[in-house]
């Protein structure tokens, strides 16, 4: 369904920190800077990338806005949230575990980036 994530972040080598950390913990490649200063995490099946704000105003998160990355299992999850602790970002919502709801079981670990992004790591266990 997607092409390309962008999030907009106000110190892109901060981020590309955090990110190459944090996608490197599900396997990625790290982010390889262009250019223009953009930081790129090419796959298979999609980019996802990041910006300083083209308005030249600061990044801000999206409020009620999370991106979520796909993980294998919760050791996977677990290693992704670590990971973006100690590269500068802070854990959010509850610890990582299982949560139930609509008769479905996921495993899900919730981080904010140095930007302030919101972003999970998700499992479906059931």
């Amino acid at each position: 369904m997607f092409s390309h994530i962008m999030l907009g972040a106000n110190d892109i080598q901060e981020s590309k920190k955090f990110y190459d950390a944090t996608l490197g913990a599900l396997g990625y490649e790290p982010g390889v800077i262009d250019e223009k200063g953009r930081c790129f995490y090419f796959t298979d099946t999609g980019i996802f990338a990041l910006t300083k704000p083209i308005d030249g105003e600061s990044a801000t998160h999206g409020n009620g806005t999370t991106i979520g990355f796909s993980v294998k299992s919760p050791e996977m999850a677990d290693a992704w949230h670590q990971a973006g602790i100690d590269n500068g970002g802070c854990a959010c919502e509850d610890a990582p575990g299982v949560r139930e709801g609509g008769g479905r079981q996921l495993y899900l670990a919730y981080l904010r980036d140095p930007s302030g992004n919101k972003l999970c790591a998700l499992l479906r266990v059931k």
